[in-house]
């Protein structure tokens, strides 16, 4: 969609760098068709991405994060004559425009595999390349996108083009304006608060579990009510409910926010909050007086506030990725000399000074070895001692585990105060290795009803503040001293307040169905509009909605690793192969090496070789007149709320939607159907770019998979050997091919085999006799003696024997009671089911190894979905979800659990 004004008209999006001609000509494009005759190939299409690993660290920049008045160090050089010559400054030696092998080879790295490596499409006989196939899949989903847009569209034009309403939802705040839109709260220094909140990454990846806590911002929610999506256990409910506010009080029942009806003031969370703090890491305890920092050879003694900081380093010097970063040294270095000089220095043991000014001779090994001497003999204690020390653990945490939300009982998510230590960062982080200080009562604001009992601070100390701010959804906050950063204690992830947060992300996408069609439609008509800010923002557009490209933010420049997004690509991130290939390559989230390479629309690869005209180098941006926020507000013209990150969500929930509605199941095993989901999850994780290194133990599980079907298949084969025992008439009844080893099996491996089986027996009887003699000394009862596990080990042995007989005779003797053919043949036939089901397995895990199936099943495909799946095809969801999961989707399984025809 054209704007009535151009970008133009405002001051420029960038001031540095070299800065695009405000308008194009249509004489330019034309100019550049006629430059290439090659054929462009299927696009729009990921050919290959994902993570890279390199064999040296990759940054954006000149290793310290710099804005983007910066230039970067990284050299992305390219021979190719796509850019007649432009690219003279970034020559690839040896690079022809269509060798992928070749650019491989220079980046020093293993690239991701390519799509035909990963991609799940159905088998057909044509000889059609498997790309094609999948940019046809998905142009016939956005077809029908398209057609579905224009069945919701309402007759009316008006609601389409007025401009955006104020959403409050925290995740509707565009990308690059969501660290200006904090509100003070009250009794917090509103211009302190502004200046440091640290927002997370949009579109977060991040495991459920590890996502860091945000500062919250006015979230528009559908229920002012909230309680527990899914109730604890009985078990534990008994063990904490005597700790928890509202002590005492019957198990209420579950409240269906989203059956609630929409309340007027979505402004105010709560009316009454009570909740009992939070909980502080233990003090620590100093070292023992012969366990002693070395400095130059000599032991030193320190403060204890100085040993503390020597032991935050001593005690990982195992994590050499850490420990041996030259950045990570310094910074601890000059904190460490820091606190130094404040506590007195060091001294040896005579009492004289120890000047300590060099890192190279501080010797941390002796207080490593306490350490980790500790933690061995922490792993070492007897069951029950650990047993005991968790029931205590248990014990101190219920009171901090729950709140009372508007006397509903809530979980808290993040409870215990981060105890100090050494920052890591993620990535590249300029500041890791400082000192993380120990977060004191007085730091910590507390936020909580006003008719409530405030929870009392440590004994001699106090909260720095206290507030009943009603339009907050956090419960204490904090600023830690690395970045300046505020923390936040909020409720967990099965809470209604996040469930609520979940909802209304699915549901924005949902109703992205509406728009996308004329959005498409207005994006690919601006892709060759005169306005260069036009073209550079229908380009972005393009590329957001095509490869699930993030929006890109500004970063605090002194204070977090350069990473990358899409408005905030820069000239060397992209490589340009004639006739219509992208090569993107940058950091990304978390600091991440990322290569993408895609096939664009031809305009589109036109465009970017624009944004790339001379004088432009690298350092300068690819997309000058266009900024995140621009372009959230320019989208969010077509629909309230609507910014660049929904239609990740979008994408990803609606293919998947168009997938399973399309699957034919019929007389599958449970384990098939579950293939089939997996397949779909992993169709829309290759067509919508979820990505992922292979693990470090893919390739152990793998082999360890194999093994057990091995297992099985001789397991099968012994059982077929029985029935000649019991009936050797059966041989000529079933023909000598049915008795025959399977051809996965050896001699050798057989030998083995039995040998594991052997010792996995043996195993299984010192465990259960050690269990047994713990039971009794639990129970006050006399052990008994080592005679008792001789006798036991005895069956080992026996079994031991059968295997040596077995392989002298060639025959084996038939096994339990009263053994039958019809026995026999039962037990083969369900053996041969568990083959089955493990070989679909391994064939599942092998297809995910490189594809992301979690980040999209968690955070982009709309949860309902998989319950309308689970019920349709009667596949339990546990199937589908961990317990974790369970409870964060709570809302996704009983808001449709009476709708099999929900639909995305």
């Amino acid at each position: 969609m054209s704007s009535d004004y151009s970008d133009d008209d405002m001051p420029l999006a960038r001031t540095n760098g070299h800065l695009s001609a405000s308008t194009i000509s249509k004489n330019e494009d034309k100019a550049m068709d006629k430059q290439t005759s090659a054929k462009p190939k299927p696009a729009p299409l990921s050919i290959r991405s994902g993570p890279v690993k390199d064999a040296s660290p990759q940054t954006n920049g000149n290793g310290k994060r710099k804005s983007r008045t910066s230039t970067n160090n990284v050299n992305y050089k390219d021979n190719s004559d796509s850019e007649d010559g432009r690219l003279a400054k970034r020559q690839k030696k040896g690079i022809s425009n269509d060798s992928d092998d070749e650019v491989l080879g220079k980046m020093n790295a293993k690239l991701p595999p390519a799509a035909d490596e990963t991609a799940v499409v159905e088998d057909s006989d044509d000889d059609q390349p498997l790309n094609a196939k999948l940019a046809s899949k998905r142009k016939a989903i956005e077809m029908n996108a398209e057609k579905e847009a224009k069945a919701l569209q309402p007759k009316s034009k008006k609601l389409a083009t007025k401009k955006a309403v104020k959403d409050e939802s925290d995740s509707d705040v565009p990308l690059a304006g969501a660290r200006s839109k904090k509100r003070p709260s009250n009794g917090i220094n509103g211009k302190a608060k502004t200046n440091g909140v640290k927002q997370e990454e949009s579109d977060s990846d991040a495991p459920i579990r590890k996502k860091a806590k945000t500062a919250p911002t006015k979230t528009k929610v559908k229920a002012e009510k909230a309680t527990p999506v899914k109730k604890t256990p009985a078990k534990k409910a008994k063990k904490e409910v005597s700790e928890e506010p509202g002590e005492g009080e019957d198990e209420e029942e579950e409240y269906r926010w989203w059956d609630a009806p929409k309340k007027e003031d979505d402004s105010i969370k709560w009316t009454t909050l009570e909740h009992n703090g939070v909980l502080f890491p233990p003090p620590y305890e100093p070292l023992p007086k012969n366990v002693k920092l070395i400095y130059d050879g000599t032991p030193v003694n320190l403060h204890v506030e100085a040993e503390e900081v020597a032991g935050f380093f001593g005690s990982m010097l195992n994590s050499t990725h850490n420990v041996e970063n030259p950045t990570f040294q310094k910074n601890f270095f000059n904190d460490f000399k820091e606190v130094l000089d404040r506590t007195g220095g060091a001294t040896d043991r005579h009492g004289n000074k120890v000047d300590i000014k060099e890192f190279a001779k501080l010797d941390f090994k002796p207080i490593f070895e306490y350490y980790h001497a500790k933690n061995e003999a922490k792993k070492a204690r007897p069951a029950a001692e650990k047993k005991a020390e968790k029931a205590e653990k248990d014990k101190i945490e219920a009171p901090y585990m729950y709140c009372k939300w508007d006397g509903r009982k809530e979980k808290v998510g993040n409870f215990r105060v981060e105890p100090p230590g050494l920052f890591r960062g993620r990535g590249e982080h300029p500041k890791t290795g400082k000192v993380k200080k120990r977060v004191m009562p007085e730091q910590i604001t507390i936020n909580i009803g006003k008719e409530a009992k405030v929870p009392p601070p440590p004994e001699g100390h106090k909260w720095k503040a206290v507030q009943h701010d009603n339009k907050a959804t956090w419960l204490a906050m904090w600023q830690e001293n690395i970045n300046g950063s505020y923390k936040y204690v909020m409720l967990g992830a099965t809470s209604a307040v996040k469930g609520q947060s979940d909802f209304k992300k699915f549901e924005k996408a949902r109703e992205l169905k509406k728009h996308i069609a004329r959005i498409r439609k207005d994006y690919t008509k601006d892709l060759k509009a005169e306005s260069m800010a036009d073209r550079q923002r229908a380009t972005a557009v393009y590329l957001i909605d095509k490869f699930a490209l993030r929006a890109g933010n500004e970063k605090d420049t002194e204070n977090e690793a350069e990473t990358v997004g899409c408005c905030s690509l820069k000239y060397e991130h992209v490589t340009l192969r004639e006739p219509n290939t992208v090569i993107f390559d940058f950091l990304g989230k978390d600091s991440i090496r990322f290569y993408d390479e895609v096939t664009v629309d031809r305009q589109v690869f036109k465009n970017l070789r624009v944004f790339k005209k001379p004088p432009k180098k690298e350092g300068d941006d690819i997309f000058d007149r266009l900024t995140t926020t621009q372009l959230n507000k320019h989208l969010s013209n077509y629909m309230p709320g609507l910014t660049a990150k929904v239609f990740r969500t979008y994408n990803a929930s609606y293919t998947m939607s168009n997938l399973l509605r399309d699957l034919k199941v019929s007389d599958a095993t449970m384990a098939e159907k579950i293939k089939l989901y997996n397949d779909c999850n992993r169709e829309v994780a290759i067509l919508c770019n979820h990505k992922r290194t292979v693990g470090a133990s893919h390739e152990a599980q793998m082999e360890k998979l194999g093994d057990r079907i091995k297992g099985l298949k001789y397991q099968k084969w012994r059982n077929k050997q029985m029935l000649l025992d019991v009936d050797p008439k059966q041989k000529k009844k079933k023909g000598a091919a049915f008795f025959e080893l399977d051809p996965d099996l050896d001699e050798a491996w057989i030998q083995e085999h039995q040998n594991f089986l052997v010792e996995e027996q043996r195993t299984k009887i010192q465990k259960k006799f050690e269990k047994d003699n713990q039971k009794l000394q639990e129970e006050g009862k006399k052990p008994m003696p080592e005679k008792e596990l001789k006798e036991r080990l005895q069956a080992a042995d026996e079994l031991a024997k059968k295997f040596k007989k077995e392989n002298k005779t060639k025959k084996v003797e038939a096994e339990g009671r009263g053994p039958t053919v019809e026995k026999i043949e039962a037990n083969i036939q369900k053996i041969e089911e568990r083959i089955r089901t493990l070989e679909l397995q391994a064939a599942d895990r092998d297809g995910n190894k490189e594809v992301a199936l979690g980040t999209s099943k968690i955070n982009y495909i709309d949860p309902r979905l998989t319950v309308v799946f689970a019920k349709k095809f009667d596949v339990p969801i546990e199937k589908f979800f961990s317990k974790t999961l369970r409870e964060k989707f709570n809302w996704a399984i009983k808001s449709v659990e009476d709708d099999a025809d929900w639909e995305f």
